[in-house]
């Protein structure tokens, strides 16, 4: 058991209190639209819509009791994302909560008054989901998973540091995602500070993975970032199929990649964005005011090595990077 999960099972880590209680007479059921892409049967989108529930019960909302939760996943068709967005405007619901991006877009597009949580959105003001982080304006708020260039450049730094000699790196992008342009952007500048030259692959879906690699190996990419993007989770396996059969050192946005066997990833913990998600949703069902309540940006990054993928690719993990790493997989 890693030392977070531990922490997790005693209660959570962000210093909330556990407080749980029985409905109150007279009290009012909320009702909560939760939208995202995933699907029920996925072990991702389970583990987030978990932690959403325990930072909702470390707040007193116990769903069945003062809390009714309408989940809409996409099951990985995003195309569905509107409609959902509508059926839960159509149902009144107190507040969506949205994430990550395309999700939180859907349910902005959606209404204009019911408050909107989101979720792990890549630079929501240059989207246009708020109109800045410290006061936000209309009716989303909620937490971002990066803003701008830091977090883009440090991912291509750690992959120098263990590709030392790569020259030229494939970035793997959705185009569909409207944060993906931004970030693929930003990765632009990064990289030219490095000296590093980007070759920029889009794809939209699985199907169009195989083309993105034989891309990536005739122009002789030496490793490879991939932005974070649901459907390179959603899609993992044959994403990490692509990447042993290619010999690439890979850096995610995502652990989940890395735990299931890609090289390396640095990433917000998504599970604590999912926690953290029901303070806001809290507040404002206690009347606070979405436009009101600052964007909150992640301060702690997780890095997860796996040396098994390392000994495979046969790549050494520099000791100072395994010293820095929160988890290493062996």
């Amino acid at each position: 058991m890693r030392r977070r999960e531990f922490i997790a099972m005693l209660g959570g880590s962000a210093g909330w209190p556990f407080v749980s209680r029985a409905q109150q007479p007279g009290e009012k059921v909320r009702r909560i639209g939760y939208l995202a892409p995933g699907s029920p049967s996925l072990p991702a989108s389970s583990q987030l819509r978990a932690a959403f529930q325990r930072g909702l019960a470390e707040h007193g909302w116990i769903e069945g009791r003062n809390l009714v939760i309408d989940y809409r996943l996409a099951e990985g068709r995003f195309e569905r994302l509107p409609d959902l967005a509508a059926e839960l405007v159509q149902l009144k619901v107190d507040v969506i909560v949205a994430g990550p991006t395309t999700p939180a877009l859907a349910a902005k597009n959606a209404t204009e008054t019911i408050p909107i949580v989101m979720v792990n959105v890549g630079d929501p003001v240059r989207l246009g989901l708020v109109e800045s982080l410290a006061r936000p304006g209309g009716n989303v708020t909620g937490l971002a998973y990066s803003v701008g260039l830091e977090l883009m450049g440090k991912g291509l730094e750690l992959l120098k540091e263990i590709v030392p000699r790569a020259r030229r790196v494939a970035i793997l992008s959705n185009p569909t995602n409207p944060s993906h342009p931004l970030a693929v952007r930003d990765m632009m500048s990064a990289a030219r500070a490095l000296g590093i030259e980007l070759q920029s692959l889009e794809t939209r879906s699985p199907d169009e993975f195989d083309a993105a690699f034989a891309a990536m190996a005739q122009a002789r990419a030496e490793a490879l970032l991939v932005v974070p993007e649901a459907v390179f989770t959603l899609n993992q396996a044959h994403l990490l199929d692509l990447v042993a059969k290619h010999r690439l050192p890979s850096m995610y946005g995502d652990r989940r990649n890395a735990e299931a066997g890609g090289l390396i990833s640095y990433a917000p913990s998504f599970p604590e964005q999912w926690r953290q998600a029901a303070a806001f949703v809290d507040k404002i069902l206690k009347g606070a005011t979405p436009g009101e309540l600052p964007v909150r940006q992640p301060t702690q990054f997780e890095l997860v090595i796996n040396l098994r993928a390392a000994k495979a690719l046969g790549v050494e993990i520099p000791a100072s990077l395994l010293a820095r790493a929160d988890e290493v997989i062996e």
